[in-house]
């Protein structure tokens, strides 16, 4: 039987090998994420509005990091975690060359087995990490080091949509064996483990922008697709169709 030392080791072989090169993939999703712009700056809004005077960890922070500008913010100390090395080395020079302060600090760490006292931590944020992990034990693991009144915020993709997933099993090289889109299922066991979530569903019709992402007129086609997914995500059966999710979860079950 595979250990967890096994999926573990996959994981950070693979991320950096990406994070020491990712030309390869970004050639392949880099439309997707040309139109998945609206997510990213509605989670780094809830992140600057959430973090005054707190101590937050940037959960998989990779080498598109958003620990620099929380450490540029109000925050009382920032800290970025990842399971590559490569990531934190990249992290730590940029750290260094941006001469940022002592409140910002980057180690390399298993997102699963975090290893901050328990209630030690404000706020925790991340950018498509969770669905490479065991997520029980992530969950548990957040909501252990969390104050009582602490959040934590997460984009994260979806695997519902059939026609995502057929372009998931046709590229496969640029994604993870182990990584899994969270289904329905996954966004109930969160629920196990913090009283409180908010869940905001992203991209549907809008995905068709991918085919004019070069043509003039594509930032106000997006806008309109969009607003229009927004409209269509009012129905719940419509909702597990998205690519994409913002979540905000609070008040974590202390074991």
């Amino acid at each position: 039987m595979e250990t967890d030392i096994s999926r573990i080791e996959r994981e950070k072989k693979f991320h950096d090998q990406r994070f020491a090169d990712d030309s390869k993939r970004s050639k392949k999703v880099g439309k997707f994420y040309r139109v998945a712009q609206s997510i990213k700056k509605e989670y780094v809004k809830l992140l600057m509005k959430n973090c005054e005077g707190l101590t937050i960890i940037e959960y998989g922070c990779g080498t598109g990091s958003y620990a620099f500008v929380l450490a540029k913010s109000q925050s009382k100390k920032v800290i970025g975690i990842d399971i590559s090395p490569v990531a934190i080395e990249v992290a730590k020079v940029q750290a260094l060359n941006e001469q940022i302060g002592e409140n910002i600090s980057f180690e390399v760490m298993n997102a699963e087995e975090l290893t901050f006292n328990s209630s030690s931590i404000d706020l925790i944020c991340g950018s498509g990490i969770l669905h490479h992990l065991d997520l029980e034990k992530a969950i548990k693991s957040i909501a252990n080091v969390l104050q009582p009144e602490g959040k934590a915020i997460f984009i994260e993709p979806l695997g519902h949509n059939i026609l995502i997933n057929l372009f998931r099993s046709l590229t496969p090289s640029i994604r993870s064996e182990d990584e899994h889109p969270l289904l329905e299922s996954d966004l109930k066991l969160i629920k196990q483990y913090f009283k409180n979530i908010e869940i905001k569903y992203f991209y549907l019709t809008s995905l068709l922008a991918v085919l004019i992402v070069d043509f003039p007129g594509f930032r106000v086609i997006l806008s309109i697709l969009e607003f229009l997914d927004q409209l269509l995500f009012k129905l719940p059966f419509l909702r597990n169709q998205a690519w994409q999710v913002l979540i905000q979860i609070s008040e974590p079950v202390k074991e």
